[in-house]
């Protein structure tokens, strides 16, 4: 659609797996005109992995590349190398995550990617930052999230599960992509300002590290105080000198935690996650028919609630009981508490809201029939973003070599040289 606010920009997609695809898919749903370069007869590695039909792309490559066109070149061979530079060219943003050096080897240093098209933005996605100690280490969702903060500060602090966890959101990844797209919008309204491209890179580490930054603020307050009094361990239990795991407990100051519903014995997702909030303290206890709490000294305060947060939790879980995850959460609603039943992927999978906004879409594809996916999250007053399919390998070749001005037989004379 011609009214999309990024039409007319063209992408050069050089990424795959799903940190780079995650940020060309989102700026392809606004209007950008990407184009997935893939290895002939191969493609992104996520069309072939975890395949629920045999012999067609993969969900994981599929709920990654809506939108896209997909080009395989051969950028080792002449011909190959040739139709990339003229694709340089003619495009806005090439957005890669190679190893360190591979753009290089390639022939595409930043220098010459300069020569070829000086308003050109070089977006690049990252395991460490350059000149990091560890800028050389391969880096995946769960690396990064162990480095950038993530996992020391989830899970169990104590038991036989306790340690490190890794969180199931792709902090890493898709997260990484989203300040990727950000930062390629940025340089490209630059770029109107100044007439030059620039290069952008977000590391992954970095990244993650943007979203426990309200665990920085712990990790300083400790220091400061020595305990952390909103944390579940406070005052029953002695503090080390880094921010503890805290379990289900709130991140911001509010006491939280996921308690049982009726039915939890044969439902695994039978929760709320319930927040104690200052403001919310009197309709909880309204809510809970707990009148006395409202006058109750031990009771009043935060700090007050703070040495026995976990029997309210076990009073609240009590009266869950009888209550299904929606029933509970219906009551609390009405109060004013802020609270929300722990959703599988199934049940979002047919929620009939996020269908309605499009967060959730079904999608057509040439092979698959049709298949579900993620629809922008982001919404705006006069754009709804349409989501379309992802492409098969190589699917608009022909039609790309066509736009960069090559003639019927120079397509056929690259196709002969197996240079796409």
């Amino acid at each position: 659609m011609s009214n999309k606010p990024l039409n007319g920009i063209k992408i050069i997609d050089f990424t795959h797996v799903q940190a780079g695809p995650a940020c060309t898919q989102l700026l392809a749903w606004f209007g950008a005109d990407v184009i997935k370069v893939e290895r002939p007869g191969a493609g992104d590695v996520t069309r072939s992995q975890l395949r629920d039909i045999p012999n067609v792309d993969a969900l994981y490559f599929t709920m990654l590349n809506s939108n896209k066109r997909s080009l395989s070149l051969d950028t080792k061979k002449p011909e190959g190398k040739a139709i990339l530079e003229k694709l340089i060219k003619e495009s806005d943003v090439l957005v890669e995550n190679f190893g360190p050096g591979a753009l290089d080897r390639m022939g595409f240093s930043w220098e010459r990617i300069q020569e070829l098209n000086p308003k050109m933005i070089l977006a690049s996605v990252k395991g460490f930052s350059d000149g990091h100690h560890y800028e050389d280490l391969k880096v995946y969702e769960n690396v990064a999230q162990c480095a950038g903060g993530a996992a020391s500060t989830t899970g169990w602090w104590k038991g036989e599960q306790s340690g490190p966890m890794i969180s199931a959101a792709a902090l890493g990844d898709s997260n990484t992509g989203m300040h990727l797209a950000i930062g390629i919008l940025t340089a490209y309204i630059g770029r109107q300002q100044t007439g030059k491209g620039q290069k952008v890179a977000v590391a992954m580490q970095d990244a993650v590290l943007n979203l426990c930054r309200v665990k920085m603020r712990d990790q300083l307050r400790l220091d400061k105080l020595g305990y952390l009094e909103e944390y579940p361990q406070y005052p029953h239990e002695s503090f080390s000198d880094v921010v503890p795991r805290g379990g289900n407990a709130g991140g911001g100051g509010q006491p939280g935690w996921i308690l049982k519903c009726k039915g939890w014995e044969t439902d695994s997702n039978a929760y709320i996650y319930f927040t104690v909030q200052g403001h919310a303290w009197e309709p909880i206890c309204d809510a809970l028919g707990k009148p006395e709490w409202k006058t109750d000294p031990a009771y009043t305060t935060p700090k007050a609630r703070q040495p026995h947060i976990m029997e309210i939790f076990a009073t609240i879980e009590d009266w869950l009981k009888d209550k299904t995850k929606f029933e509970a959460v219906d009551i609390l609603r009405k109060f004013d508490i802020p609270c929300a039943p722990v959703l599988s992927m199934k049940e979002l999978l047919h929620d009939k809201s996020l269908r309605a906004s499009g967060s959730i879409v079904d999608v057509p594809h040439k092979e698959r029939g049709s298949y579900v996916t993620v629809g922008s999250p982001i919404k705006f007053s006069d754009l709804k973003p349409e989501i379309t399919g992802s492409p098969l390998l190589g699917e608009h070749t022909d039609e790309i070599l066509s736009e960069l001005g090559y003639s019927k037989t120079d397509i056929a004379n690259i196709h002969a040289a197996k240079a796409v």
